[in-house]
């Protein structure tokens, strides 16, 4: 029911603040909603896990992950106030008791998460020093814990300036959505 709500929940918040770009609102479920769901594919998150969602906007991909696993915590992040207004919003309609939504840079939260989400925020590197020392030591999945993004493209590049290793799951495997041909999810254990 609740992935239901959500795309009217989108369009509404969408006409009074732009939270996805206004030709997508129309693909809301296949480019943001799946798309989100992607991680899922890759990780199973734990009932007690944290996750912070680095760059949410309007709340993708922590919103729609929030709904797959109530029993997670989801702490979403960005530094504009309007779309942290709209994510408590969307969350609250939807009534998601996982969620946690502040205004506030990545590297300036205080808590420590088991993985890291985001959706081409920054290249990896940048993005890697913003959150490096905001990981949990124990882990309670199979995946050590660490960054979960979602990229497009060849990403070889990019990931080698890390100096990191990693690993990127195709969602062209899952999903046959012409959108899915170049997504990925990158994985970064910490």
């Amino acid at each position: 029911m609740q992935f239901e709500w959500m795309g009217s929940l989108y369009r509404e918040w969408n006409e009074r603040i732009n939270v996805v770009s206004r030709k997508d609102v129309d693909n809301i479920y296949t480019n943001h909603v799946l798309h989100s769901l992607g991680i899922a594919k890759v990780i199973q998150f734990k009932p007690g896990a944290v996750v912070l969602d680095v760059g949410t906007g309007g709340g993708f991909p922590g919103i729609p992950l929030a709904v797959m696993f109530p029993e997670t915590h989801f702490h979403l992040v960005d530094s504009i106030g309007k779309k942290i207004h709209v994510v408590r919003q969307v969350a609250d309609a939807l009534g998601l008791k996982n969620v946690k939504a502040e205004q506030v840079r990545a590297e300036y939260t205080k808590d420590r998460y088991d993985f890291v989400v985001s959706r081409a925020v920054t290249r990896m590197k940048e993005f890697y020093g913003w959150i490096q020392h905001k990981f949990r030591k124990e882990s309670l999945h199979e995946l050590d814990n660490g960054i979960l993004y979602l990229k497009g493209g060849d990403l070889d590049e990019e990931m080698n300036e890390l100096k990191r290793p990693w690993r990127e799951y195709l969602l062209s495997a899952y999903f046959q959505e012409e959108f899915f041909e170049t997504k990925k999810v990158v994985y970064v254990p910490h």
